[in-house]
This record gives C-alpha cells, structure tokens and sequence, in this order.
C-alpha cells in the first residue's frame, strides 16, 4: 500500500469480506510492534526523531508538537509552565514528542510496545541529556503506573492499532491525578467505509461497515501477506467508542479540533480530529 501519514491498509481489487480473517488480540499487539520496529527501520516520518535544534528551543519555553497529522496541539491544552509536570507519552515512541516535553521542563515517562520506537527516545535522551523515563507494555495496560500517578497524558493517534479501545481511557483515567488532562488524537473512522482498491485510484466507493478491520478487505492470500510483510493490522473504532468512551471513562472533553493531511479526501473532510478531556 502507498504510504500516508497515519494511512489505512489498502486492499488489493479484491471485495470486501467481513471477518475473513481471525487473530488473537495478543497476536495483534505484538504484530503491530515488529510492523512499527520495521517502520523505524524504514525511517517513516513518524519515526524519525526530532532535531537538535528542536530540543534548544523547547528549552527555551518555544516548542511545537502532534497529536495528529499536521496541526499543532494548541498551547493552552498545556500548562504555562511545564516545570516539574509529570506526563505519560502514551503510545507515542519515536522521539518525537516526549523529548520536547522533557527539554520543555516536564517530568516524562514515555510507553510504547515498539522496542525500536522506544530506541528512539532513548537515543535522544542520551544525546539531549534528558531524563527520560523509558517504559515497554500495551497501551490497554498501565499496570506499571499507580494511580494518580501522572498530571497529563498525552496520546497521540495510536488506538487504529488495537482492537479495543475502552481500556485505554478507563487506564488513562486512573493514572491521572484529579484536574489532570488527557490529550488524545485519532483518525476519523469514516475514512474506513470506502472501498481500497478505489482509493488508490482516487475514487471514493462506500463499501464497508463501521468498526472495521483492515483484514476484512482482503482474501486470505493478502492476509498472508500482510503478515509477512509485516504491515500494521488496523481498526477504524467509532466516533461513540473514540469519544463516548471518554465521557464513559468519566471525562469532561474541554476542546476538538480536527486536522488533515495531503490525502485527496482531505479535499471533502478532515481525516483526523483531536480532544482535550480533563479529570
């Protein structure tokens, strides 16, 4: 499939077919890691880490970072003073975020479940001399964090990755201190309903079920493949479990934005959006 920013896996000319194909939610996690470890290894853009350059103005209190695709966190979603701000980079290795924060003055621990994403961090954090906090799990499981133990979690899009996503905000929920903010982005679930073969030859065809996989478009052989080649396994969710589940976790959502990249649906509607929720 051609590479997007936060892309679908695209199908093949072949129809779609739900539940074509079954895998353990274990499976599924530790498939997505090595797909990520590969990605590292491909030096995808959201693998690469961030400058040095980067680090020194974020020291200097001017600092920039993602929850989506293009469009900045605005900066009152944080703190005016990051000093001594204890935060959870949630799902989110590559040495992308968690090393501004840290340069900003917080008090970092970023999880991911890709070892090479987490290589990233480290490496900034050792050239930058940051004291980065370095931790390796499911994102579905922040056994590893007491309660209240962070002030802000900040969650870039990452659940398209995992089968269920309730967890992630009931964990997230736990782990925060009361007042304390959840950032969170995500890709809009509708870009899931159309056909792959047609997106790829810019046509948009309404032909899938929301939630959906992205095996369910494909025949066993490209499963297969898919496998083989270790290409992510991705879930669309729905807007009532990405948003709803927030206010079930016991959120109070405080912004939204949306955001786009240079997908020609992007011409028609945003392909991502972004909440802050607050404890």
């Amino acid at each position: 499939p051609r590479p997007l920013v936060f892309a679908r896996l695209r199908g093949r000319g072949i129809p779609v077919k739900e539940g074509l194909f079954f895998m353990t939610t274990v499976d599924v996690i530790s498939h997505n890691a090595e797909a990520w470890d590969l990605h590292v290894k491909n030096a995808w853009q959201w693998t690469v880490p961030v400058s040095h350059e980067e680090i020194e103005a974020a020291r200097a209190g001017l600092f920039s970072i993602l929850l989506t695709a293009k469009k900045p966190v605005p900066r009152d979603w944080f703190p005016q003073n990051l000093a001594g701000l204890k935060i959870l980079c949630l799902a989110c290795g590559g040495a992308q975020q968690a090393p501004i924060l840290a340069a900003a003055g917080a008090d970092v621990t970023v999880f991911d479940n890709s070892l090479a994403q987490l290589t990233q961090d480290r490496l900034v954090s050792q050239r930058e001399q940051l004291p980065l906090k370095i931790v390796r799990g499911d994102m579905r499981d922040l056994s590893a964090f007491a309660d209240g133990a962070f002030d802000l979690v900040f969650c870039p899009v990452s659940v398209t990755y995992i089968p269920q996503v309730q967890p992630v905000f009931d964990e997230a929920y736990r782990v925060l201190q009361k007042g304390g903010s959840f950032l969170f982005g995500a890709t809009n679930p509708f870009v899931y309903i159309f056909d792959g073969p047609d997106w790829d030859q810019n046509r948009f065809t309404v032909s899938n079920r929301l939630p959906f996989c992205s095996l369910d478009e494909l025949s066993p052989e490209q499963v297969s493949q898919v496998l083989q080649n270790k290409e992510t396994i991705q879930y669309s969710h729905t807007l009532e479990s990405l948003i709803g589940g927030q206010t079930a976790a016991g959120f109070a959502i405080t912004g939204f934005y949306e955001d786009v990249d240079d997908d020609l649906i992007c011409r028609y509607s945003a392909k991502y959006f972004a909440t802050r929720a607050v404890k």
